[in-house]
This record gives C-alpha cells, sequence and structure tokens, in this order.
C-alpha cells in the first residue's frame, strides 16, 4: 500500500501506485427537509430501528450563544418530524455527530461553547448523550479534556473512537494546536490512545473508518499552512499512522466504503463558485480525492452526513443557496466503473 511518512514536520511522498477508476453517480432526488428556525448548520445521518434520524444544530446565526441540537426523524426519507431538541444553559451546541451504539442505542456527541454573542468562544467541552428511541435523550456528559473537541465518534469492534483537536483561545493564539486519538469501551471513558496524531498544518475536523481487515483510515482537514486535507492509515492497535497530502481543501469531511469496496467522500470545496458541498471518490491507495458531484449548494454549506442504505447513497447537508440556511437531503444512485 502507498504510504506517505511525516519525518520532522516534512511529509515524504513516495510513488504512488495505479489509480483506481472512478465509479459512476447519479442525483436521484434532493429535497428541502428543515428551515423552520432562524440558522441550520452541521447536518448528521443515521438509519436506527428501521427510521432515518438526522441532527443538526440551529440558532440565530452560523456563530450565536444560543446553539441547540435538532433531531428529526423519518420512516421514509421524505416526510420528516420533529424527535427532539437538545439545549444547555449558558452553551452554544455544536455539530452533532449520531452513531448507534453495540448495546442498541443511539449516541449523541458535539461541542458546547462559551460564547458572549458572536464572540469566539472561552472556553470549549465535548459531549456525549444516550438515547433508546431518538426522542428521550440522557444528560449531556463531558469527555475528553478542556478545550478540545471530539469531532466524530466511529464504533469499531465494540470500542468507540474519535480524533479530538484543540480547540478554545490558545488554540487561536497558537498555543496548542493538534489531534489526539481517543477510544473508550462505553463511549463515556474516552482515553488518549495517542496523543499527538498529527500535529503539522492547522488539522481540526476529523472522521475515522475501519475496514472489514481492521485498518483504520482518518479524513483530516487542515485550516493552516497548508489547508490541504490528509488521509491517515493505521493497523491494529492504530498507534502507528502514515499520512497522505489529498492535495485539496476539504471542509466538514466524512466519507464511508461502499459494498463493492470504493471509498466515497464528502464536504465542503472550494471552486469557481465559491465553496459547495461536493461529493467525491477517495482512493485510499493512491491518496487521491476525486470530485464527482456537486450538490445544489452554495454559500454557507457542507457536513454532510453519509449513508449507504438500499442500495443508494443518502447524503444529508445544509447550505444557504437558496438564501436561507436549510437543511437538504440528497439520495444518489453509484455503480462501479
Amino acid at each position: 500500500m502507498f504510504s506517505a511518512l511525516l519525518l520532522a514536520g516534512v511529509l515524504v511522498v513516495p510513488a504512488v501506485s495505479a489509480e483506481e477508476p472512478a465509479v459512476h453517480i447519479e442525483l436521484l432526488r434532493v429535497e428541502k427537509i428543515w428551515d423552520q428556525g432562524a440558522h441550520h448548520a452541521f447536518t448528521d445521518l443515521v438509519r436506527f430501528r428501521e427510521r432515518f434520524f438526522c441532527v443538526f444544530r440551529e440558532g440565530k446565526g452560523h456563530v450565536s450563544p444560543d446553539g441547540a441540537i435538532r433531531v428529526l426523524r423519518s420512516d421514509d426519507g421524505r416526510k420528516w418530524e420533529p424527535a427532539a431538541l437538545l439545549t444547555s444553559a449558558g452553551h452554544d451546541l455544536r455539530d452533532p455527530k449520531i452513531t448507534a451504539t453495540p448495546d442498541g442505542r443511539l449516541m449523541l456527541t458535539g461541542g458546547a461553547a462559551v460564547r458572549e454573542g458572536t464572540q469566539p468562544a472561552s472556553s470549549h467541552r465535548s459531549f456525549v448523550c444516550f438515547s433508546a428511541d431518538g426522542s428521550n435523550w440522557g444528560k449531556l456528559q463531558w469527555v475528553a479534556g478542556p478545550d478540545e473537541w471530539l469531532w466524530r465518534v466511529t464504533w469499531f469492534a465494540g470500542r468507540a473512537y474519535g480524533v479530538a483537536y484543540s480547540a478554545g483561545p490558545k488554540a487561536r493564539a497558537g498555543k496548542t494546536y493538534g489531534t489526539r486519538l481517543y477510544v473508550a469501551g462505553d463511549g463515556l471513558d474516552f482515553q488518549p490512545l495517542v496523543s499527538e496524531l498529527y500535529q503539522a498544518g492547522g488539522p481540526t475536523e476529523a472522521t475515522l473508518r475501519f475496514d472489514a481487515q481492521g485498518t483504520c483510515y482518518c479524513l483530516q482537514r487542515r485550516d493552516g499552512r497548508p489547508n490541504t486535507a490528509l488521509l491517515g492509515t493505521a493497523k491494529p492497535p492504530y498507534t502507528k499512522w502514515q499520512w497522505q497530502d489529498l492535495g485539496r481543501y476539504l471542509g466538514g469531511p466524512n466519507f464511508l466504503q461502499l459494498p463493492g469496496g470504493q471509498w466515497i467522500a464528502a464536504g465542503r470545496l472550494m471552486g469557481e463558485k465559491g465553496p459547495q458541498t461536493v461529493v467525491c471518490q477517495l482512493d485510499v491507495t493512491a491518496g487521491k480525492l476525486t470530485p464527482l458531484k456537486t450538490l445544489p449548494s452554495g454559500g454557507d454549506t457542507s457536513y454532510p452526513g453519509l449513508l449507504w442504505h438500499d442500495g443508494k447513497l443518502w447524503v444529508s447537508y445544509y447550505s444557504s443557496h437558496e438564501g436561507k440556511t436549510a437543511v437538504y437531503l440528497a439520495v444518489l444512485a453509484i455503480s462501479p466503473p
């Protein structure tokens, strides 16, 4: 397998193998599923007990002290209804992620920021909470360290893995900036597995996925210099990582593996029309991200939730291309090359 090594802060990239041919993709439908608040952002999507659940932040603005987490549910993916609204006094709840736990519950993770108005957060914590039905949720419980953002959690072999990045005033001042790999057996007691996962270039949001052989892949956003996304690869016990520079920026990164073995990623790409939410093919061997389909989007947009169901790719995302930021659901057909 192609590998890239980080030596003394330098990404060393050897020759790559032949690239995978692009899959065929078709946008079957896209629908606005929620716009009843003032501002909506940062979506995620899961299927649980024969229902779809979509989560996102709802507030007065992209940055505001009143951020709440909205949970929608649907039996068919077309008609959606509110299931829950999570709030926390004094906190701007942001960027929720939802997953099903091995013991048959829904798990919600996110960030809780303390802020005045639209000012940067004065402090930040990561939280988890659980539900048996998607409507009734337990209390928010803090995880990871102060001013660390455990951005997304992925369950594999009975354990929850997630990458936390430095957040808060010290990170903005450049005094602490990097990522840490956490693991928990119960989804609560997260302990560092790799204390310094990646440090260069301002790494922030990251998604972890595992293949059938247990190899872990990390799709890592960077906001520094360079601000190109990375793909990390590690085999059990996930303490030694190799990194490839994907050569382009990707915001709100998410990805999954199709039943045929191909990897599909999505997030915010910057193009001639500005930011848009784009579905891409991710070649984990060659370390290449290839745009496949630009979803109807623009302006304030991205943070897709991805779900493979009934032989189709389901994508939740938010966008302001129609004026007001709203939550959308796209369904795509994907076939091998």
